[in-house]
Order: C-alpha cells, then sequence, then structure tokens
C-alpha cells in the first residue's frame, strides 16, 4: 500500500458509494492469496528462480521472459510514478506547501539505504513503517468517528448506501485487474520466494490480507463519511474528499496523517527501487552486469519518474492502465503452468498478450464508432466512472481476446511446424510431451510427506 490509497480509494466511495468501497477492498485484499497458492508451486518447478520471470524464461524461453520482464519494469515504473505524484498532492493538499522537496528527499533517502542495505533492510522497514501505520490508523479512525458531524438527511439524499450500474461492473473489473496485476509486482514474488516454509507464506500473506482489508475499507469509507458531513458533494472530483474532510478535523490529525502518508509512501516507493532492480538484474542481464550499474540505472530511471508524477493525471488511471496490460497478458502466461498445456509456448504467451491489447482497441473503436475513442480506452482516459460499458468490456476484451489471439498463434505455429516436418521428411513432434530433467533441489524444497515430481524443463518459444 502506498499513499495513493489516500485518493484512489475515498474516490471510488464517493462515486459508487459503499459497494464500491467493499468491492475495491476486497479484490485489493483478497489476490495476496493467490501469492500463497502459487508460490510454493512456481518454486518447485523452478527452485532457482525468486521471481515469476526466471520461471518463464524456464518454461518458455528467454523470448517470453524478456517480454515479461519488459512488462514487469513499465509494470513498476508507472507504480513509481503514481506513488510520487500521490505524495507530493497529499502535502499539497494538506499543507499547502510544494510537494517536490518532499518527492526528492524521499527518493534520496530510500534509494540511499535500499543501496546499502538491499532488499533485506526493505524487510525491515516495512515491519517498522507497518506497525506505525496500524498505530496511525486507529487514532485517526477514533478520531473522525469523534470529531466529524454526520448530517443524517444526507445520507439518505446521497444514494451512497445503495447499489448502483458502476458498483456491480466493479465486481468483475477489480478482482480481474488487480488479482493480473499482482503477478508483475516483482516485490511481491520477492517477498513470496523468500519466505522459509510454505506455511509461513499462508501465515503472513492471510495475516496482511486482513489488515490489508482493514485499512483499505478504513480509507474508502472516508469517502462516505466526507459525503454525509457536507464536505463534499457526490457530484464534485472524489479523489479530494479524504482530504476535505481533514480540514474540518484539528491539526494534529493532519499531522498524523502527513506521518502515515509519508510512511506509506516510503514502504511502497523503497520496495518498488529494490524489486526494479531485482528485475532489470536478473530478467534483463542475467545477473551478469555488476549490481552498482543496475541500482545507479534505476536513480537515473527515476529522473522520468519525477517528472512524470509531477504531471500525473489521476492516480487510480495509471494504475487501470497498468492492470490493463495485466489482464491482457497474465491469463495467457499461467495457462503454462498446468502440465496439460505443455504444448502451449512462447510465441502464443507473446502473441496472446499484444492481441489482449489489440482487442480493447477493436472493441472500443466498435463500442464507441470511432478509432480515436478506442485508442483512448486503452488508457482508460475516461476512467471507470463514464456510466457506460466501456471499461468493462475493455476489461472482458483484454484478457478473453489474449486466449483467442494465442489460441490463433498456437493453430498457425502447429501449421507452420506441420508443413515443415512435411518438407523436410521428419516427423512432426510439436505436440509431444517436453524431457523432464529432474532438478537436485527438489527434495530440498519439497514440503515434508509431498511428492517431489517438479522439474527442469527447457522453454520453447516456437
Amino acid at each position: 500500500m502506498g499513499s495513493g490509497i489516500l485518493f484512489s480509494y475515498p474516490q471510488l466511495g464517493v462515486l459508487a458509494g459503499l459497494q464500491g468501497v467493499l468491492v475495491y477492498a476486497i479484490s485489493s485484499a483478497c489476490p495476496l492469496l493467490i501469492f500463497a497458492a502459487l508460490a510454493p508451486i512456481i518454486r518447485r518447478k523452478c527452485p532457482e528462480g525468486f521471481v515469476l520471470t526466471e520461471w518463464a524464461r524456464q518454461r518458455y524461453g528467454t523470448v517470453t521472459a524478456l517480454y515479461l520482464g519488459a512488462l514487469t519494469l513499465l509494470t513498476l515504473f508507472l507504480y513509481m510514478v503514481a506513488e510520487l505524484s500521490a505524495i507530493g498532492q497529499v502535502i499539497e493538499a494538506l499543507t499547502g506547501l510544494n510537494g517536490l522537496p518532499v518527492v526528492i528527499v524521499e527518493c534520496i533517502v530510500t534509494t540511499v539505504y535500499t543501496s546499502l542495505g538491499g532488499f533485506k533492510i526493505s524487510f525491515i522497514t516495512d515491519n517498522i513503517q507497518g506497525a506505525m501505520i496500524c498505530c496511525l490508523i486507529v487514532i485517526a479512525t477514533i478520531t473522525i468517528g469523534v470529531k466529524t458531524e454526520i448530517k443524517p438527511e444526507l445520507i439518505a439524499d446521497s444514494g451512497l448506501l445503495n447499489s448502483s450500474l458502476v458498483g456491480w461492473q466493479l465486481i468483475y473489473i477489480l478482482p480481474v485487474a488487480i488479482l493480473t496485476n499482482d503477478f508483475f509486482l516483482a516485490n511481491y514474488w520477492l517477498r513470496a520466494f523468500a519466505s522459509k516454509t510454505d506455511k509461513d507464506l499462508w501465515i503472513g500473506v492471510s495475516v496482511a490480507m486482513v489488515v490489508i482489508l482493514i485499512v483499505l475499507t478504513l480509507v474508502g469509507c472516508t469517502g462516505l463519511i466526507a459525503v454525509w458531513s457536507g464536505a463534499i458533494s457526490p457530484d464534485e472530483d472524489g479523489s479530494v474528499a479524504f482530504f476535505l474532510l481533514l480540514e474540518q478535523l484539528p491539526n494534529w490529525v493532519v499531522g498524523i496523517v502527513i506521518v502515515m502518508a509519508v510512511c506509506l509512501s516510503t514502504a511502497a516507493f523503497d520496495s518498488l527501487q529494490s524489486a526494479m532492480v531485482s528485475s532489470a538484474s536478473n530478467d534483463i542481464f542475467r545477473n551478469r552486469l555488476n549490481i552498482w550499474w543496475i541500482r545507479g540505472a534505476v536513480v537515473l530511471v527515476i529522473f522520468p519518474v519525477v517528472v512524470l508524477a509531477l504531471k500525473a493525471p489521476s492516480i487510480l488511471q495509471i494504475y487501470l492502465i497498468s492492470d490493463l496490460l495485466s489482464a491482457a497478458t497474465i491469463p495467457v502466461l499461467m495457462l503454462g503452468l498446468s502440465e496439460r498445456f505443455y504444448w502451449w509456448r512462447g510465441l502464443e504467451v507473446l502473441v496472446g498478450g499484444l492481441g489482449g491489447i489489440l482487442t480493447v482497441f477493436i472493441f472500443g473503436t466498435i463500442y464507441y464508432g470511432d478509432a480515436q475513442l478506442g485508442g483512448e480506452l486503452i488508457l482508460l482516459e475516461q476512467g471507470l466512472y463514464t456510466g457506460d460499458w466501456g471499461a468493462f468490456g475493455a476489461f472482458v476484451a483484454a484478457p478473453i481476446g489474449g486466449l483467442l489471439w494465442g489460441f490463433g498463434a498456437l493453430a498457425l505455429r502447429l501449421a507452420v511446424q506441420y508443413i515443415m516436418s512435411r518438407v523436410r521428411g521428419t516427423r512432426f513432434d510439436a505436440l509431444d510431451q517436453p524431457a523432464i530433467e529432474p532438478s537436485d533441489d527438489i527434495d530440498a524444497l519439497a514440503d515434508p510427506g509431498e511428492e517431489a515430481t517438479i522439474s527442469k524443463v527447457t522453454g520453447k518459444f516456437f
């Protein structure tokens, strides 16, 4: 969680009411369980790996691994932009001061201690910051409950307790968007693979899920409270609902929220930095380039991140762009996790991922009757709250279109390989089960009483 939650969750509360808040909070917290379920499987299939792209390299070959690595770095880049944009806006909204100095100081501090301590220091700071955030959330929640005056007549007039079209659409959009996007967050995979045992992983993920669910629900409800207290009307920009609510509270509460926001932002940003260093080093350069060159490159990347953060649009829109990319790619990627899809190769993943985005454009062009609006739908420039079915259709078109393009690429590949085998007079072996090489580390990684069956399979792109 980063300081961006102070914008996106209250905004959703203002626009989609209690239904939207609960759907968003549950959709954000529950997908964490996928790491507890899949990380042990992937770790046994790829014992030497510590991020998802390492398994993708083993399963699909180098080209697909580079494609997935590029998407991972792009996702981390977008999250860094969103995080710095959010903390800058928080400082400006709560203090009236320019947020740029705070952004610069945060970048310098996190860069220094992550460079010196690596990912381990990020683990330590996350624990400290997590404890601080929980304490601050409790204090802020009690204070808002005591000091805020709710106007009963506004509760009924707002309609925020009623269901809405957007609220029903979000029941599909948000689980798909957040679940698939979590796969691209290398900082999650690094933590999952760092667990000592599968049991520890399940315990850690379950505790994190509950804490995140509670925190996000409380933050989202500030949007409802802001409307019911008269701080904002349902027709205004909901992204500032949390800050308009704070204007009615004592200054010391504002101070607590600033500290909480800085803790959230620092905890999120140092994890993103560490994940970008690890992903670039392993996925792109295969750990052959000195780590300090990678860290230097990440420092250089921070400069455009800061520039874009100062000009960034809606925080929620940045997340949604990343979500749409992942919704197109992850379904075709994860088919290869099943042994039944042994014939699924890297070409299908690449074509499927790119085809999913193309399908969104095709859908948008047909739905709106305008190619420009179809292109804008890929960037979700209208957000989720247009009152039509554009955003919903985009998140349907991306995964389904990706799968259709993937199977189309499969049919084309098999046809080409069949023709080549006939021309060369060789046996058609494209559907043969791949040879399996047992891994030396399997016995050590398998749980007691569980059969160690996983192995190394040489990935193929075509």
